[in-house]
């Protein structure tokens, strides 16, 4: 019997708004397998992203959890339109399947926002940067490992240049020590940096400096990013660490990224300023 896929991190997260919105009305798991003309089980495996459920069901437990609220429904209702089979699904098998949630939480964003301490932006960095991170991994990554990594990353960029359904804005701030930190030497860095100056002046990417003299600063050893979703409900921040990524929606912990984000973009040089001194240590590299 073949083995069901793991769910990715968007159907866990419809499976967890289900599970959220079911609860928030007082119903049981019972009420909804009733509703549904299932057993208890599939529900359960529904709300927990193992099992699919389709649009008209997640419609029919909405109004029978009395949710009103329109706009986050049919956001819900589009999270489980799994017919698109995008570009990230090529890698499934080959990558860890968290490269290829991030990737998915990218592409569905309204709106991303992130703060990096040591490395580049993901988005916004150029093949030989992000080869470099990758070879330098431990345990040692096999070098087709690491080839397919940099595709895949390079891929994600892609999003950047989305037309439909919105632009994706962009704002990436960067602490100026991840600037001087020659990942993969000299050339390669400076070719980095003049890169970060080329895309920050695209309409939709608003890149800003964290200079040195800054001094202490929130969340200070961690990469952040935070996807803006459909409606504010599914708001995501995912965090990178060294086992992987890390995805939480709590909003106790959405709150807090985002007075981090704010104390970023306070303290951040514009994006004028932050090309200038990008400029700067290229040159001096």
């Amino acid at each position: 019997m073949p083995t069901r896929p793991a769910p990715t991190e968007r159907q866990k997260r419809l499976g967890a708004e289900l599970r959220r919105m079911r609860l928030a009305a007082g119903r049981t798991t019972e009420y909804a397998a009733g509703l549904l003309g299932l057993d208890r089980t599939k529900v359960s495996n529904m709300e927990a992203g193992v099992r699919a459920i389709s649009p008209e069901r997640i419609r029919i437990l909405a109004s029978n959890y009395d949710c009103s609220d329109e706009a986050y429904v049919e956001a819900l209702v589009a999270m489980a339109d799994t017919r698109p089979r995008e570009w990230w699904h090529q890698f499934r098998g080959a990558l860890p399947q968290g490269l290829l949630d991030v990737a998915e939480l990218e592409w569905f964003a309204t709106r991303l926002r992130s703060y990096q301490t040591v490395h580049i932006p993901g988005l916004l960095q150029t093949g030989e940067y992000a080869r470099a991170i990758f070879a330098a991994a431990l345990p040692t990554l096999p070098p087709s490992e690491v080839e397919l990594r940099v595709v895949q990353r390079l891929r994600r960029q892609q999003v950047l240049d989305r037309e439909q359904p919105t632009p994706l804005d962009y704002v990436a701030y960067v602490h100026e020590w991840a600037l001087r930190m020659q990942f993969g030497g000299r050339r390669i860095m400076r070719e980095q940096l003049l890169h970060l100056c080329e895309v920050s002046e695209r309409p939709h990417v608003d890149l800003r400096v964290l200079p040195v003299e800054a001094g202490a600063f929130p969340g200070a050893g961690h990469a952040v990013l935070y996807a803006h979703g459909a409606v504010p409900q599914l708001d995501t921040v995912q965090l990178d660490s060294a086992h992987g990524g890390e995805f939480t929606y709590a909003e106790a912990q959405l709150a807090k990224y985002r007075a981090h984000l704010d104390w970023w973009h306070t303290h951040t040089l514009s994006p004028a300023d932050s090309r200038d001194l990008i400029r700067t240590i290229a040159r001096r590299i």
